[in-house]
């Protein structure tokens, strides 16, 4: 056979495949998925990639195949178009069906997610670019809005910290006000719980002070397993009075002026957030802590530590004294 008709039957023979595949993935996108109930509620979150949105519906109990449901996804060209928020889906449904339901925004409910970590300036950012929402607090500085929503003045007026991250549902249309009231009401909740459980001894006199470390704990933490411990040195530095020497108060106390990594000056800038060259606490907290950072700064791990490095795999190594951590300094950062 010569090498032009071997092309030509390889042509043909892909184009075959081709519809086969075609037919196949139709075939699939139209028929009835087997649900984990007759009729399901499943959130998906914002900023969702189409891969994890079949994970979310899975995990929901609507068992999408994800290579087909994101090669389907990319045919139709609807990659940018699935839309986040609370979906019901009911026995019958099809694949196809579910992608339509969600390039629509078909939602029972819309949803707001505010991520442990993120400062208040970022949740206001997040909660502002909501279409879903009606914007009530534009223009409001952080203490008046939390007045309007009938909470007492913060130090220096600041809402960092008082506010819980977590996923929100709401009917579309709602105030903005809603998800703050109730973020702040829950943080307050979470707060109460964990300062009523809190261990003896610890050197803060305030749940206030409690949320503050929280969130250096939340900002420094890079692996879950080590909360309590870097919660513990930052409770041995106050009880011994150390600076607490935290470089994200320093990064928070900065604002716009921070460029993406400190300078030897930005140390030695003497804001209220620089916990180098001042003791204590910061006034207020950094960021909004979730449940887990909390609970690492009232219940911190029983150890003498003073001092922490990172080893550059989001861990940290923990030493009791200067010798010490000078050593893991030269092995983790220097690479001596």
């Amino acid at each position: 056979m010569s090498l032009l008709k071997k092309c030509l039957v390889a042509g043909a023979a892909l184009v075959v495949i081709g519809a086969v595949a075609a037919g196949g993935v139709w075939r699939w996108a139209t028929t009835p998925i087997e649900l984990a109930a007759p009729q399901l509620d499943v959130t998906i979150k914002p900023h969702s990639t189409v891969r994890s949105v079949t994970v979310q519906l899975q995990r929901g109990g609507v068992p999408v195949q994800t290579q087909l449901f994101v090669l389907m996804t990319r045919v139709l060209g609807l990659q940018s178009q699935l839309k986040s928020g609370n979906y019901e889906f009911k026995a019958g449904i099809t694949p196809y069906q579910v992608l339509q339901k969600m390039a629509l925004g078909d939602v029972n409910e819309s949803v707001a997610t505010i991520i442990e970590g993120w400062t208040f300036k970022r949740m206001r950012a997040e909660l502002d670019a909501n279409p879903a929402l009606r914007h009530e607090t534009a223009g409001m500085s952080d203490a008046e809005l939390l007045a309007a929503i009938g909470a007492p003045p913060a130090p220096n007026g600041s809402g960092e910290g008082l506010f819980f991250p977590d996923t929100y549902l709401f009917d579309k249309g709602s105030s903005d006000l809603e998800i703050y009231r109730r973020a702040y009401h829950l943080m307050q909740t979470r707060l109460d719980e964990a300062w009523a459980a809190r261990a003896p001894g610890l050197p803060l006199k305030s749940p206030y002070e409690a949320l503050t470390l929280a969130s250096l704990v939340e900002k420094e933490t890079g692996r879950a397993s080590d909360r309590a411990l870097v919660a513990a040195v930052f409770s041995n530095r106050l009880k011994v009075g150390m600076p607490l020497q935290t470089d994200p108060a320093v990064i928070y106390g900065l604002g716009d002026g921070y460029i993406g990594h400190l300078r030897k000056r930005d140390l030695q800038s003497d804001t209220l957030y620089n916990t180098y060259l001042r003791l204590g606490l910061p006034p207020t907290p950094i960021a909004l802590p979730g449940a887990a950072a909390l609970q690492a700064a009232l219940n911190p791990a029983s150890t003498a530590a003073l001092y922490f490095v990172a080893r550059g795999d989001g861990s940290s190594e923990f030493s009791d004294n200067l010798v010490d951590h000078n050593k893991a300094v030269d092995k983790y950062i220097r690479g001596n």
